[in-house]
C-alpha cells in the first residue's frame, strides 16, 4: 500500500554479557588515577565477582595505548575501533577493574544491553491511560468494547495472539475478501474465516500490523516489552483487498460496511458478541497525494457512512513535502465530519508526547487549509502484530516473540502514517464507548478540539474553530481529554 513505509531507524540489540574462564592472577599495575567507568558498567562490577566473564570497551586517546592496556590488564581483544582509540574486550570483572588503573586508559563502559526503540504509541496519545483510569457510564474500562473496527487493508490473522479474546476465540467476528473488479456490489465479497493474512504478496502482514495498532490485546512480550493497540476490548471485522490494489476493490468493501455496519455478522448475531461497525481504518491511497474529488465513489461512500453515524479514518500519506505542495491523501481531504485524515509523528520509543513530525509524513498545501490533516499520532517505529512469514513484516528488522513460548517473532516495528491511521482508529472505538449517542462529527470535534499542542514543525494557525497545521494538523491526539470531554468517568 502507498502509505505504508518500513522502519527508517534501527537500534542494534547487542549480545547479553559474555561468560569467560579465569585468566589467572592480574599483573600488577602501577599505582595512579582510575579512570573513569560508564555508569552501567560500575553497577555490573559492583554487583559481581573477581572471576566473573565481563565485556567491555576500553578508551584511550590511540588504539595503540588501549590495546596495550588491554593486554597488559590480561584482558582478550574482541575488535578495535582504531579511528576513536578504542578496543572491544572480554575477560573477567578483575582485570577490568584493573585496566582503569592503566597508563593512557580514558574511559572504561560497558557491553549494555539495549532496546529497540520501538513503541505502541499508546502512551503517548494517552489512550493507554484512558484504558486504565476511565469508565464508561456503565462503568466498564474505556477499552473500545462495544463497538467493532473495521479494517480495509491486506487481511490479518485472526490466529495471532493480539487477537485472542478472554473465551479464547479470536475477536476477529468477521473475515472478509474483496473479489471485486469491475464494481461495488457487495455480492463480490465473501467470507475467509480460517485464511491467515489473506494476501501474503509483497504488502502481506501489513493487514495484521495495522490491526494490532487499533485493536491488539494488551501484553508482555518474553523480553518485558509492553504493546497493544487503542481499543482491545474491541471487535475486529477485516475486509481484506485483495492482491491487486485498485480502487473498485476498496469502494467495495467500503460499501460492504455501510450496508451492513448495523450488523456486520448477520442480524441473527446478538450485539454483543458482534457489535455495529462505527470506523473504518484506510491505510492506503495513492503516492504522491492529489486533488480531492468530490465526485468520486470513495467520498460517495465515507459521507453516506458519515450520515449513518460511521468514522472514515484515512492514512495521510508518506510523501513528505514542505507545504510548498499539496501530497495529502485525496479522500482524506473531506471536510465532511467524521472523516479524519491522519498524519504521523515520532514518539521518540518513549512516549513523549513533544515529539517530531515524521519527516515522511505527507503535508498538505501551506495555503490550502482544506488539505491540511486533521491529527496526529505516533505511526514512525510503531512494534505492533505480525508474523516472520509475512512479507511486510521482514522489513521491520526489530522482531520481539511472545507472549507465549511459541509465539516467535511475532511483533516487529513499522513505519508509515498507515501506522498512524490506526491508532486513530481505535481511539474513535473508545470514545463512541463513552458516548454511544455521538455522532462522527462529535468524535471529530472531540478529537481535535483536544489535541496537544507539540510544537515541533510548522507553527498553528487559526482554522475555523480549531488552531492547525499544515504538517501535523491539529496536534497529537489526547484520548484522555477527548474521552473526558464526552463524559469519561474517571
Amino acid at each position: 500500500m502507498a502509505v505504508s513505509r518500513p522502519w527508517r531507524r534501527r537500534a542494534a540489540l547487542v549480545a547479553a554479557l559474555l561468560a569467560v574462564p579465569a585468566a589467572g592472577m592480574v599483573p600488577a599495575q602501577a599505582a595512579g588515577p582510575l579512570a573513569p567507568v560508564a555508569p552501567g558498567l560500575s553497577r555490573l562490577l559492583s554487583a559481581v565477582t573477581g572471576a566473573t566473564g565481563v565485556t567491555a570497551l576500553v578508551h584511550a586517546d590511540d588504539i595503540a595505548t588501549a590495546e596495550r592496556a588491554a593486554r597488559g590488564a590480561g584482558l582478550t581483544k574482541i575488535t578495535s575501533f582504531g579511528k576513536i582509540g578504542v578496543v572491544a574486550v572480554r575477560g573477567t570483572a578483575d582485570q577490568v577493574r584493573a585496566v582503569r588503573e592503566a597508563d593512557g586508559v580514558s574511559y572504561v563502559e560497558g557491553n549494555e544491553k539495549l532496546k529497540a526503540h520501538g513503541s505502541a504509541g499508546t502512551t503517548a496519545t494517552r489512550s493507554l491511560q484512558t484504558q486504565a483510569q476511565l469508565k464508561d457510564a456503565g462503568g466498564a474500562p474505556v477499552d473500545g468494547r462495544g463497538v467493532s473496527v473495521a479494517i480495509i487493508d491486506t487481511g490479518v490473522d485472526p490466529t495471532h495472539p493480539a487477537f485472542k479474546g478472554a473465551d479464547g476465540k479470536t475477536r476477529v467476528v468477521r473475515s472478509l475478501k474483496s473479489l471485486c473488479l469491475d464494481g461495488t456490489a457487495t455480492n463480490c465479497i465473501v467470507d475467509v474465516p480460517t485464511v491467515i493474512d489473506t494476501d501474503t504478496l509483497s504488502l502481506g502482514g501489513h493487514g495484521t500490523h495495522v490491526t494490532g495498532i487499533a485493536a491488539g490485546n494488551q501484553l508482555t512480550l518474553t523480553d518485558g516489552t509492553k504493546v497493544g493497540g487503542s481499543a482491545p476490548g474491541s471487535k475486529i471485522v477485516s475486509v481484506s483487498t485483495g492482491a491487486a490494489l485498485l480502487v473498485l476493490g476498496t469502494d467495495a468493501a467500503l460499501n460492504w460496511v455501510l450496508e451492513n455496519h448495523k450488523a456486520p455478522c448477520g442480524a441473527g448475531v446478538a450485539a454483543s458478541v458482534c457489535p455495529p461497525i462505527k470506523v473504518t481504518n484506510n491505510s492506503y491511497g495513492p503516492s504522491g497525494g492529489g486533488t480531492f474529488d468530490p465526485n468520486s465513489a470513495t467520498v460517495k461512500l465515507q459521507r453516506a457512512l458519515a450520515a449513518e453515524g460511521v468514522v472514515t479514518v484515512w492514512a495521510n500519506g508518506n510523501d513528505g513535502g514542505d507545504g510548498s505542495a499539496n501530497l495529502s491523501n485525496p479522500p482524506g481531504q473531506d471536510q465532511t465530519p467524521g472523516v479524519l485524515s491522519v498524519a504521523s509523528s515520532n514518539d521518540q520509543g518513549t512516549g513523549t508526547r513533544d515529539g517530531t513530525v515524521s519527516d515522511f509524513s505527507s503535508r498538505g498545501l501551506a495555503t490550502s487549509q482544506s488539505s491540511w490533516p486533521d491529527v496526529s499520532a505516533p505511526g514512525e517505529n510503531i512494534l505492533s502484530s505480525c508474523r516472520p512469514t509475512q512479507p511486510i513484516c521482514t522489513q521491520g528488522l526489530q522482531p520481539e516473540n511472545g507472549p507465549g513460548l511459541l509465539d516467535l517473532a511475532t511483533y516487529n516495528v513499522i513505519s508509515g502514517t498507515s501506522m498512524a491511521a490506526p491508532q486513530i482508529t481505535g481511539i474513535v472505538a473508545q470514545l463512541f464507548q463513552v458516548a454511544p449517542n455521538a455522532s462522527p462529527g462529535d468524535i471529530e470535534a472531540a478529537i481535535k478540539g483536544t489535541a496537544y499542542k507539540f510544537t515541533n514543525g510548522s507553527p498553528y494557525v487559526a482554522a475555523g474553530p480549531y488552531t492547525s497545521s499544515f504538517d501535523k494538523g491539529t496536534g497529537l491526539v489526547d484520548t484522555f481529554a477527548a474521552a473526558k470531554s464526552l463524559g469519561a468517568q474517571g
